[in-house]
């Protein structure tokens, strides 16, 4: 399978200007991101929040630009694209946002908002763009009538719908799809997810899934990459890292499901998210992790690879394998 998305050595910061000193300060979103994307796969981002994992999927999609690094599209780097790669590319990389309603133009109906990016991006005849429209919103689950509404008439999950058809209509490569559950009901949540794969399965489509829902992406993804204040510590096909997680920040971030079973043993983290501007030395987890060893604090970890594709960015591993 080959790589549609390689991530490079990828770093972001932005400035940041506190309200009374007027101080700058340099708030580290990403901080050496390295990934690849397959081919035809639901690729999941977990971690909770302020950990990168949005920031992550808009730089994907050309929607941040990074400091250092490397962001490469089939073999091509998007920093270096004209602005007639980037419409192309920009066709190719959809996203499905996480508030619906925010995303779609309460102005425009629900026809017009489809039918817009298939005015600027091709060259189809007002009959043919119609055909895709109505071909695009049946796959989602709704029917032509919708089309003349406006979003505020819909519920939170047919404004989703609507924009995963949005996403559609340019017959896309891969859609980044940013918490695209997190606001909605739990039975309308499995009805998307559910949407998603189908789609995936129809199209061959590769999914870039952010989330800080596990449980969701035990059923979704195909891999799952854990996010740590902006950087990837954890790196396995999904079933592997449910069922057999060897970081300590993965193993809270799964301590913390809810479910039915005894846990074996409550894991407890120190504190809080340390502050992104002030990021702490040695190993980015060591300020709160509990099999934390002196090297944590001092060195920066490096990425062994396990059995099984799996990837762990922790001393624990490093220094017994």
């Amino acid at each position: 399978m080959d790589n549609l998305f390689e991530i490079t050595d990828l770093y972001l910061q932005y400035q940041s200007t506190k309200r009374v000193s007027g101080q700058v300060e340099k708030v580290n979103a990403l901080n050496g991101v390295e990934l690849s994307v397959r081919r035809g796969e639901i690729l999941a981002i977990a971690g909770e929040s302020g950990c990168g994992k949005s920031t992550l999927a808009r730089a994907v999609i050309g929607l941040e630009k990074f400091n250092r690094g490397s962001i490469c599209f089939e073999g091509h780097n998007i920093a270096e694209f004209s602005p007639e790669q980037m419409k192309t590319f920009r066709q190719k990389v959809q996203m499905v946002f996480q508030n619906p309603y925010a995303s779609l133009n309460p102005k425009m109906k629900i026809y017009e908002i489809l039918e817009e990016a298939l005015v600027i991006n091709t060259k189809y005849s007002k009959s043919e763009r119609r055909d895709v429209i109505l071909e695009k919103i049946s796959q989602v689950g709704l029917d032509e009538t919708c089309l003349e509404k406006y979003p505020h008439e819909f519920s939170g999950g047919q404004r989703q719908r609507i924009a995963i058809a949005r996403a559609l209509v340019l017959n896309p490569v891969c859609i980044v799809a940013d918490e695209p559950v997190s606001a909605l009901d739990v039975s309308i949540q499995a009805q998307i997810i559910n949407l998603l794969n189908d789609l995936k399965e129809k199209y061959n489509l590769t999914i870039i899934f952010i989330s800080h829902d596990l449980r969701v992406i035990k059923y979704l993804a195909d891999r799952v990459a854990v996010m740590y204040l902006g950087e990837i510590v954890e790196l396995s096909p999904a079933k592997e890292l449910f069922e057999h997680p060897k970081h300590p920040y993965t193993k809270a971030l799964l301590n913390a499901i809810p479910t039915f079973e005894k846990k074996k043993a409550q894991i407890t983290l120190k504190g809080d998210l340390p502050s992104v501007t002030d990021l702490p030395l040695g190993c980015k987890f060591h300020t709160r992790c509990p099999e934390v060893m002196d090297i944590c604090r001092t060195n920066h970890p490096v990425v062994d690879e396990l059995k099984g594709n799996h990837c762990v960015r922790c001393w624990l591993y490093h220094t017994l394998d």
